[in-house]
């Protein structure tokens, strides 16, 4: 039987560093896992690259590939991203494409395929009116965003829980996606 591919993308939030886990948790429960990262999510979990790449066996993304360049990652049957940020939420709700993440949510939407997306922002950041705005806006495109019961949680700012982010919702709402 030929595993189920998800495409696991993050943005620069604290539980970034503890996407390797999410790895782990994804490949246990039969996924093949590729992941791309936003710059700064990049620099922020860079200790952690090399692992995540043996672990996956594909190569992080980081940048979007050069011209000509051919597919690095085999095609996604879901794509979660996660955590997102206020910032990159935002951009994937406006259509803009300035790093491999939103490149790749760009097409996915515009292919409507599978799309998880699980927030990471502290409760200021959740009350800006143009997040409100684009977390319809993604609904609006069919895609699944876990916020509020049954998903993330924001917390006041200064009192977020990495450790305790809930990875293990994001892989449930993506097996829901293939139902």
């Amino acid at each position: 039987m030929t595993a189920r591919v998800l495409h696991l993308l993050g943005s620069a939030a604290p539980p970034i560093t503890y996407l390797p886990d999410a790895i782990t948790l994804a490949q246990s429960d039969g996924w093949e896992v590729c992941v791309g990262l936003t710059p700064t999510a990049a620099e922020w979990a860079e200790a952690h690259i090399p692992h995540m790449e043996t672990a996956s066996g594909h190569p992080v993304r980081v940048v979007p590939r050069r011209l000509g360049e051919g597919a690095v990652w085999p095609p996604a049957d879901v794509t979660i991203l996660a955590p997102a940020t206020l910032n990159t939420i935002n951009t994937c709700a406006l259509g803009l494409t300035p790093n491999v993440v939103t490149g790749v949510i760009a097409e996915v939407l515009g292919k409507r395929q599978p799309l998880v997306v699980m927030p990471c922002l502290n409760d200021a950041f959740a009350t800006h009116p143009q997040f409100g705005r684009s977390v319809e806006t993604l609904r609006g495109a069919g895609v699944r965003v876990l916020l509020g019961e049954g998903g993330f949680q924001p917390n006041p700012p200064g009192e977020g829980r990495p450790k305790e982010y809930p990875w293990h919702l994001a892989l449930a709402a993506a097996h829901e996606a293939l139902a």
